[in-house]
């Protein structure tokens, strides 16, 4: 595999980091789908880096390779999914640690959480991590052992401080996790403003074409016992990525770069346009120089702002779900970061997390921006 370290992750990824077929010398890496491998007469491994499927997979090792030089991390791991990443990195905590998490990020990791914690008598508390003081002063009161926050989060677009973050966290002596799914590794790498483990759900932009469940959890401690611990966690909880599946990853991130910058484009005139519709209260998108995290998102994001955006309709959930209903260019469905333009009216799905009534989330994919912008103007006509 040749020297990436000084190519941009445009060629990273369109290259595979390097990656080919030794065997054929295809320019594309090979698919193997064994479970198990040969051992010699003396019954030695053929390969002492493949013992049994798991963890042990050439294709998987490609793709987290491309990870890392894309993170700018040491060392990734890949998972079946976001949320099994995220459950291993927070089962290093031990019974009777605390936890720290920002407040009103996706559902699903706070709901697991809670229970988790609960279960394992885990204290947890939960801050508006976009308020760094709150956040600090948290911090110094609470003395977590880990602490997670999403930015740009979800559905609600705010941003994080990270370096911030990961200040008050170390001064207590825990662990920052960050969740910078809706920003990809393309926009923005935590681990480079001092995150100790950044966790992506790879299923939304990394893969970008809504056909893989894949996490990924990647860091530069490699050496620290809880990375440790999650490596030996993951492999013997079988907690791991199929084969094809990282095939699969591996070919959507050939065009990664490519599709973050052109989702990222079309999100932030999208955000423009509904920011100025009088049918439109608010717009939540870290690009327009109106949100409160602007100008940190500039510090702290590179080449655009994402793909995500939420804006919230006036007249509440008839009004937003009216609206929603004569759309015929963006897909109904939820999911983020694929190539595809979807809607998701949040509150139908998650009325008790406070979410307002009227509130739609747009994931903006690669469609022509016209057609994405007639599609809008339609729907609010009618």
């Amino acid at each position: 595999m040749s020297d990436t370290s000084r190519l941009s992750p445009a060629t990273i990824a369109a290259q595979a980091a390097g990656a080919i077929d030794v065997q054929t010398g295809g320019v594309v890496p090979a698919l193997p789908m064994a479970t198990t491998y040969l051992r010699d007469a003396a019954y030695q491994p053929l390969r002492p880096d493949n013992i049994y499927l798991r963890d042990q997979s050439d294709i998987v090792r490609v793709a987290e390779n491309v990870l890392a030089q894309l993170e700018g991390a040491k060392e990734t791991l890949l998972f079946p999914s976001g949320m099994a990443a995220l459950a291993a990195a927070f089962r290093t905590v031990p019974n009777g640690g605390r936890v720290l998490v920002q407040s009103q990020i996706y559902w699903g990791t706070t709901k697991w959480i809670r229970d988790f914690c609960t279960r394992r008598d885990i204290e947890v508390r939960e801050v508006e991590a976009s308020d760094t003081v709150a956040f600090t002063q948290t911090c110094a009161s609470f003395k977590p052992t880990l602490a997670l926050i999403e930015t740009p989060s979800n559905p609600w677009l705010r941003v994080v401080d990270i370096q911030a973050a990961a200040d008050g966290v170390h001064a207590v002596g825990g662990l920052l996790v960050v969740d910078s799914t809706a920003a990809t590794p393309v926009l923005q790498q935590p681990l480079r403003h001092g995150a100790d483990i950044v966790m992506h759900s790879a299923t939304k932009g990394i893969n970008g074409h809504s056909d893989v469940l894949a996490g990924v959890l990647a860091t530069n401690n490699v050496t620290g016992r809880v990375w440790e611990d999650i490596k030996i966690d993951r492999h013997d909880a079988g907690a791991v990525i199929g084969p094809f599946e990282a095939w699969l990853l591996v070919r959507g991130m050939r065009t990664l770069p490519l599709r973050v910058r052109e989702m990222s484009s079309n999100a932030a005139k999208l955000a423009a346009f509904l920011q100025d519709h009088p049918k439109i209260e608010t717009v939540l998108y870290p690009g327009l120089p109106s949100h409160n995290g602007y100008e940190l998102a500039q510090t702290q994001m590179t080449g655009g702002f994402g793909s995500l955006l939420s804006c919230v309709v006036k007249g509440g959930a008839e009004a937003a779900l009216t609206v929603i209903s004569k759309l015929t260019v963006f897909h109904r469905a939820t999911s983020l970061g694929g190539v595809e333009s979807l809607v998701e009216h949040r509150h139908t799905i998650e009325p008790h997390t406070g979410i307002p009534e009227g509130l739609l989330r747009l994931s903006v994919g690669i469609e022509s921006i016209d057609d994405l912008r007639n599609d809008l103007v339609q729907a609010f006509d009618t």
